[in-house]
């Protein structure tokens, strides 16, 4: 096993350049970059291959390598070596203790497995318990009753809605602000 933080599905390793092959696919498939962007899945998507590895080269691996206090962002892989998705954490605040994270199965063969549930859980204990943040926070598109199911598992509330903030394939969603307190998480464990 190669992650450093594992689940029972999933364990989390740094990006590496050969993952953005794999985002190249997943970003240029239609269903599956609408779920992981909503709104913005016309930036999200239609991306290069050498357009990924230069975001990679600048961008993360500049983020892995100087300033993991603040943003970081994962490889989600499967307990037998399968990339299946993403996630990060960013604009950790310091006094507050807060930070915004985000997360993507991306894998189609991977959906509605359990395995964002997991790779949730595990980011929250390395960000409660390495980072030891207060407070991680994140928003999704209504739309998306698979994503706010997962993070509802996890113990996140639904803390605000910016009404009609969101235009995924030709409708209106709102935007679901959700957020989970440090002792709600481990109460719930």
């Amino acid at each position: 096993m190669n992650g450093l933080y594992t689940g029972k599905l999933i364990e989390l390793r740094p990006v590496t350049r050969e993952d953005m092959e794999r985002m190249y696919v997943w970003r240029n498939d239609e269903e599956a970059a609408t779920w992981a962007a909503g709104t913005s899945v016309a930036t999200y998507s239609n991306i290069s291959l050498e357009s990924l590895q230069t975001i990679y080269d600048e961008t993360v691996r500049t983020t892995q390598l100087s300033n993991k206090l603040n943003r970081f962002i994962f490889s989600v892989y499967t307990r037998d070596g399968v990339h299946i998705g993403n996630c990060d954490y960013r604009d950790v605040h310091p006094i507050t203790r807060a930070a915004t994270i985000g997360i993507a199965i991306m894998d189609k063969g991977y959906w509605s497995k359990g395995y964002g549930t997991d790779t949730l859980q595990v980011l929250l204990r390395f960000l409660f318990n390495k980072l030891n943040l207060n407070r991680v926070q994140l928003d999704t598109w209504s739309g998306n009753a698979r994503a706010i199911r997962a993070y509802e598992k996890c113990g996140f509330v639904v803390e605000g809605r910016l009404r009609q903030n969101e235009y995924v394939d030709g409708q209106y969603y709102d935007t679901i602000m959700m957020g989970l307190l440090r002792e709600d998480f481990f109460r719930n464990k």
